[in-house]
């Protein structure tokens, strides 16, 4: 490799693509970086390997950088959110036991999915996902709070392990990013029942991490690490890269998994069950349309505020999503701002055209299922 070396820390799922992309189609080798992405076998890994300084960077999980940030978990740290790396992307799946149970439901439908499992007679639900703080446990927690009377527990599966935890029983449902939902539907030991943006159309997944310190120490590299990002991302979201992006992936050391698995996230066309035919999710996983990776400060304080931080903690939570380094380090290629850093989550419905500094910014609906909004300034 030749560049400044960065390590980045990931986990293997198919939204860290914008890494492998950066790394494999030399946007950040243009930039000067020799991109080393180090495997981490768990998110509590990965986490504590960023905070100990043995990786510059990482592919982390919205909540667990705000939680680190307001002095959650185990390793609290300031960490900045640079970017977000990805947008939506997860499936919520149960036991081929507990569907039958349930009988026909429409693919997506979170009310009547919600209804019908709360009508199980007070059946308790073991639900896996890969971690505490994370957006999955999040919006499965946001979800059933619909439905008191529904009991669950959540345990912590990593990933690769969600569909041997259903298929040896240990859970009865799952909420996991791509492609472990479709590897439990392969394994025909589960079924698909929705995605995660059917409980909120335009949830932070995963964003690009790093300690406060290291912004403030390495900003030129900083600088060089989110343009490789943003290149990497635009060229994943474009329709026509998708085959091309989906063999990349597919023979990626750093992932390790056949193409067939990696073509639903990509492409949206998730098949919710064994041998049933694929059902088009528009916007399943987004890198980069629609301000994808625009770290907006009030996705931050949903986030904070979900995980029962207090004013002090929202504000501190908005200040870790770094929006001013965003327009300070991508103004200049290109890339179109909002006019704003913060917004009203939950309030579109529909495509919407909003200001921004090009003039070309069209915003994703971002509603949630109940129809609530969220405003922390009010």
């Amino acid at each position: 490799m030749t560049g400044t070396v960065l390590n980045c820390g990931y986990v293997p799922l198919v939204d860290c693509g914008p890494l492998v992309i950066a790394k494999e189609l030399g946007f950040a080798a243009e930039q000067g970086l020799a991109l080393n992405l180090v495997r981490q076998p768990s998110w509590s890994a990965l986490r504590d390997m960023l905070a100990l300084g043995h990786l510059d960077a990482a592919q982390m999980l919205s909540p667990m950088a705000v939680a680190m940030s307001i002095g959650l978990g185990g390793l609290p740290a300031r960490i900045d959110a640079l970017m977000v790396l990805s947008v939506n992307g997860t499936v919520f799946g149960l036991s081929n036991a507990v569907a039958k149970e349930l009988g026909t439901l429409p693919f997506g439908d979170a009310r009547a999915i919600l209804t019908a499992l709360a009508a199980r007679g007070g059946k308790p639900l073991r639900i896996g996902v890969p971690f505490h703080y994370s957006m999955h446990r999040l919006l499965l927690s946001y979800w059933t709070s619909a439905a008191p009377i529904l009991t669950i527990e959540e345990v912590t599966v990593p990933p690769p392990r969600m569909a041997d935890a259903v298929a040896d029983g240990f859970v009865d449902a799952f909420w996991v990013g791509e492609p472990w939902g479709s590897v439990a539907v392969q394994h025909d030991v589960a079924q698909l029942m929705m995605t995660g943006r059917d409980v909120w159309q335009f949830a932070p997944e995963k964003v690009l991490a790093v300690r406060h310190e290291w912004v403030e120490r390495n900003e030129d590299m900083a600088r060089r690490l989110m343009r490789a990002v943003f290149h990497a991302s635009a060229w994943l979201d474009a329709p026509r890269n998708k085959p091309l992006a989906v063999e990349i992936l597919g023979r990626s050391e750093h992932l390790s998994m056949s193409s067939d698995l990696i073509d639903p996230a990509l492409t949206g066309h998730i098949v919710p069950k064994h041998d049933a035919p694929p059902v088009a999710v528009e916007r399943f996983l987004q890198f980069h349309k629609h301000a994808a990776s625009f770290p907006w400060r009030s996705q931050a304080a949903w986030i904070a505020h979900q995980l029962g931080a207090d004013a002090a903690g929202v504000e501190t939570a908005k200040a870790s999503f770094r929006s001013d380094l965003y327009r300070q380090n991508l103004a200049d290629i290109g890339a179109d701002m909002p006019g704003a850093s913060e917004k009203e989550e939950g309030s579109l419905r529909f495509e919407t055209a909003v200001a921004s500094s090009r003039g070309h910014m069209i915003l994703a609906p971002d509603a949630f299922f109940d129809g609530r909004t969220f405003d922390f300034a009010q």
